[in-house]
């Protein structure tokens, strides 16, 4: 059962805002999200236009040698866009992605190494911004970020697939959620991806060294984040029984790893199978919390 606004609120979902020039915001979607196919810009920046009206776009930046494509070998025609080298530096100091790391795909083949990992995190950020925009909830193009570097000591760093922005709004109050995303292609061993979440529970335990005598300002995530932002696991790419295992094992995990197991005490962890997502919405009960307990929206894990 999904939970959700009341109807009349639903079509007051978020959407990015048509002053803004789409040619801006095509380059800003894939500085972001660093390749993305028509339909999913589309889906994503004009949902109330034709499909039409993003292609013409992008082949006008194609023709100013700001974007390029290739061609997914298995989907007939589909073009996977993403920026030149020029547009990369152009776009590295705009306010919206002021910090973010470039890195620039600089051709067809380069893009197709990235292109299946990459195209599924923004479907599953499709998923969220379809059910955002049906509940009134603010979730933006912007406010999903790919694949994001913390250090957790020793030299190590975790990387989140993506870290999300989500603002739950009601007529009462407005909740400002965060998520670590890992999305889960079953293209690793299910031992491996349950050992993320040592990585995750280092980085909540991890407290980055002290210069001379300045006290600790404590855990390093704090630079980031007011709380620690849910980590939520999308699973797809196998049979619902293999993903129902993969999912046990993350559950296994908190429960006999220690460092895990204060993590899943303090941290909001859950799981999900990427179709259900996109089939009941992600604020349905389609995510298991991996610390034990009945299935339940994301925001209520």
């Amino acid at each position: 059962m999904t939970t959700g606004q009341p109807p009349h609120q639903a079509a007051d979902g978020f959407t990015p805002s048509p002053a803004e020039p789409l040619a801006h915001q095509l380059l800003a979607t894939l500085a972001q999200h660093r390749m993305a196919t028509t339909h999913q810009l589309h889906v994503l920046l004009r949902p109330d236009r034709t499909r039409q009206s993003v292609s013409q776009q992008l082949n006008t930046l194609r023709r100013e040698h700001l974007v390029d494509f290739s061609v997914l070998p298995q989907a007939y025609r589909t073009r996977v866009w993403y920026l030149t080298p020029k547009a990369a530096r152009l776009t590295r100091d705009w306010p919206a992605l002021r910090g973010r790391p470039p890195y620039p795909i600089t051709s067809g083949s380069a893009a197709s190494l990235k292109t299946p990992h990459t195209l599924t995190v923004l479907r599953t950020h499709l998923a969220f911004i379809a059910d955002a925009r049906r509940r009134g909830d603010e979730h933006g193009h912007l406010d999903w970020t790919p694949e994001v570097f913390h250090a957790i000591g020793d030299g190590e760093r975790v990387v989140a697939d993506a870290v999300m922005h989500y603002t739950v709004t009601s007529s009462e109050h407005r909740r400002k959620l965060r998520a670590f995303i890992e999305v889960d292609r079953t293209t690793m061993s299910s031992e491996r991806l349950a050992v993320k979440l040592i990585e995750y529970a280092r980085l909540w335990s991890y407290e980055p060294p002290t210069m001379g005598r300045r006290r600790a300002a404590g855990p390093g995530w704090l630079r980031w984040y007011p709380v620690f932002p849910r980590v939520l696991f999308v699973l797809t790419g196998a049979t619902r029984p293999t993903l129902r295992n993969r999912i046990s094992d993350l559950k296994a995990m908190a429960a006999q790893h220690p460092l895990v197991a204060d993590l899943a005490r303090n941290v909001r962890l859950g799981a999900a199978m990427l179709e259900d997502v996109e089939e009941h919405g992600a604020t349905a009960d389609v995510w298991v919390p991996i610390a034990g307990g009945e299935r339940r929206p994301w925001s209520e894990l």
